[in-house]
């Protein structure tokens, strides 16, 4: 059978269709621009939605996901320091039983992070009203515990306000700073003797003695902020 043959009519009609069959003009570089904006706005407020949901208050700190279960603190701590009579006890320092702590691991020898971190947190506490101080306190554990001893640790804090210290010796130092995620280590100077090189993070533990966020030593300078944070974890304790 002879295959069909292709008129001169038929060719020229698919080559009129071909002709006419347009190539899409490129998108114009401000509405991919536009688009591209517009991608990124979504995904920040799904990011920003996500945080609300989770916490509906703008922490200042970092929020644990999870409140986190805090390790009892036990030591030798001096009690009535700067009193007649103070005596080196041993202490298990309150972590929960309605009070709001805020514990931070230092050394008393320490040049700069930890008399920023006490003096900036004596500031919160005095921004407090008395019935908020009654339910907060600060808690200093020395991570130099050959060098800093109970009556050391409280005469150092004297210096910073109302703060509670313990001197926790090791291995169960080591064993408490692992359970906070702080990390520790002795430093040798150029003449001789050696600082702690340290974690410069502040926990806050609420009421029910559950980590609920940590501060930097570089965010504690704002004590409107940091207030604010441990107003809320009191509310909620």
């Amino acid at each position: 059978m002879t295959p069909p043959q292709t008129t001169s009519s038929q060719t020229t009609s698919s080559q009129t269709a071909s002709s006419e069959t347009k190539v899409p003009a490129p998108r114009p570089w401000y509405v991919s621009a536009l688009v591209a904006a517009l991608a990124v706005l979504l995904l920040l407020g799904g990011v920003w939605a996500y945080t609300r949901l989770r916490s509906p208050f703008p922490y200042y700190g970092t929020l644990y996901d999870t409140p986190q279960p805090a390790a009892s603190v036990t030591g030798l701590s001096v009690t009535n320091s700067g009193m007649v009579g103070s005596v080196v006890t041993p202490t298990t320092a309150a972590l929960g039983a309605g009070k709001t702590t805020a514990l931070f691991f230092g050394f008393t020898r320490c040049p700069d992070v930890c008399p920023a971190t006490l003096a900036y947190l004596e500031r919160v506490r005095q921004a407090m009203t008395p019935a908020e101080q009654a339910k907060f306190q600060v808690l200093f554990v020395s991570l130099d515990p050959d060098r800093d001893t109970p009556q050391k640790i409280a005469s150092y804090l004297n210096y910073f306000g109302k703060a509670q210290g313990v001197q926790v010796r090791e291995p169960a130092l080591a064993a408490l700073a692992r359970s906070y995620g702080v990390s520790y280590v002795k430093a040798p100077l150029p003449g001789g003797g050696y600082q702690i090189n340290h974690t410069s993070a502040t926990f806050l533990i609420d009421g029910a003695g559950r980590r609920r966020l940590l501060w930097d030593v570089t965010q504690l300078g704002n004590t409107a902020r940091v207030l604010n944070d441990v107003r809320e974890v009191m509310a909620g304790s």
